[in-house]
């Protein structure tokens, strides 16, 4: 073999592992690893190697060092006659530059930008010639793994733990990221990556982000008789229904609809006890308080004591996996379209909900409501029937009582 030959060789190889590398430093590995769940060979290949990263970079360090030494034997060789005229040391330096400049654009810069922009679809071809250089490079490889541990362990008295592999919060964000535009072919993704991205922000909920707002609470007072209770519960077709001592800003417990079969005297034979939380505890603290008092209700206080809401089980849930109807859900009108594009609108509707699904591009603001939008730009409760322009949008409050805001029709101005 010629060494012009040899060099091509060598150049090529060493760009193959060193693409390689990027490329599995780049991967997302929780696709590679629902790859591997779905049957996909290579995934399999590539999976056992995030599982033990030693084998893989090992692999790609003993392989392209190989390349590279006899790389620059062979081009020693082929530059030595040609400057042998400048002496040996020039000549040297000379041969240094140009062998380091061929690597660094050949065999280091060119294949690691290419191998960046799709190192699953590369790793998916690549594996297997990879996995032929393991087999061959194994011995050397074991030697390098035993050798680095040796010296961890024993010379800098470092702590040395099984391999094990890990999937950070930047690999499911990215996987994420990835999986929320379709391939091109049009296949459909392999989770519903909205659930995903609702438990990546899962940790920065609050209690507040999804609490029932006291306006809402369907309560009865404690003197009440058995009979008005049951005729709440038939009314609202609720589960449970809360109880208050002379305002609901005294809550003192709940009644569920299946002790009324116990015929009780009066409201207080069959009360519950109610957990208590403030608004800034997390979602995840409290549905762990739920899970551990084996209760689904609680009862959110604001800062001076007040009733702020309440907040179940379900409500947590839906912070991930979207809307949950039960029996127990009312059926509202909360969306209409008009034939003239107009849009009306229930005001309890999110306003980032509105924004991704109409495209209306409503400002950020201390509200997370459309009510909470008007409110926040008029200072008070319009009565029903009123007309008025905030910001590109013409509004008619279609319905409204002297507490909140229910209904609006929403007009998108030119």
């Amino acid at each position: 073999m010629s060494p012009i030959t040899l060099v091509i060789l060598m150049l090529l190889l060493s760009a193959f592992f060193s693409g390689l590398e990027i490329a599995f430093i780049s991967v997302n590995k929780l696709r590679i690893e629902l790859k591997s769940n779905q049957g996909k060979h290579w995934a399999k290949l590539c999976s056992n190697y995030i599982k033990s990263p030693s084998k893989f970079i090992s692999t790609i360090l003993v392989g392209n060092n190989i390349a590279l030494v006899v790389y620059g034997v062979t081009m020693e060789e082929i530059f030595r006659p040609q400057f042998a005229y400048l002496g040996s040391f020039p000549a040297l330096i000379l041969a240094t530059f140009i062998s380091t400049g061929i690597v660094l654009i050949t065999a280091e810069f060119l294949p690691k930008a290419l191998f960046r922009l799709n190192p699953s679809g590369i790793l998916s071809v690549l594996v297997y010639p990879f996995q032929f250089f393991y087999v061959v490079l194994w011995p050397i490889v074991q030697f390098v793994i035993w050798l680095s541990n040796f010296m961890l362990v024993k010379i800098f008295k470092m702590e040395f733990a099984n391999e094990s592999p890990a999937f950070s919060k930047i690999d499911l964000d990215h996987f994420i990221s990835q999986s929320s535009h379709l391939p091109p072919d049009g296949e459909e993704p392999d989770v519903d990556t909205e659930i995903l991205k609702n438990a990546l922000d899962f940790g920065n909920v609050e209690v507040r982000d999804c609490l029932v707002p006291r306006t809402e609470i369907i309560a009865i007072d404690i003197e009440n008789s058995i009979d008005d209770l049951e005729k709440l519960f038939i009314d609202t077709r609720h589960s449970k229904i809360l109880v208050y001592k002379e305002n609901i800003d005294h809550i003192i417990g709940y009644v569920h609809h299946l002790d009324l079969h116990k015929k009780p005297k009066s409201i207080q034979s069959v009360l519950l006890p109610i957990l208590i939380t403030n608004e800034s505890k997390s979602a995840n603290e409290m549905l762990n308080e739920f899970s551990k008092s084996q209760r689904s209700i609680a009862l959110v206080v604001d800062e001076y004591g007040g009733t702020a809401g309440i907040i179940t089980v379900e409500d947590i849930m839906e912070e991930i996996f979207g809307e949950i109807e039960d029996e127990h859900d009312e059926v509202e009108d909360n969306e209409l379209v008009t034939n003239g594009g107009q849009l009306v609108l229930n005001a309890k509707l999110e306003v980032d909900y509105l924004n991704e699904k109409y495209n209306l591009d409503i400002p950020d603001g201390e509200y997370e409501t459309l009510g909470g939008f008007i409110l926040a730009n008029l200072e008070e409760i319009p009565p029903t029937g009123e007309i008025f322009i905030i910001d590109q949008f013409e509004i008619k409050i279609v319905e409204a009582i002297e507490q909140k805001i229910e209904k609006v029709q929403l007009i998108i101005l030119d």
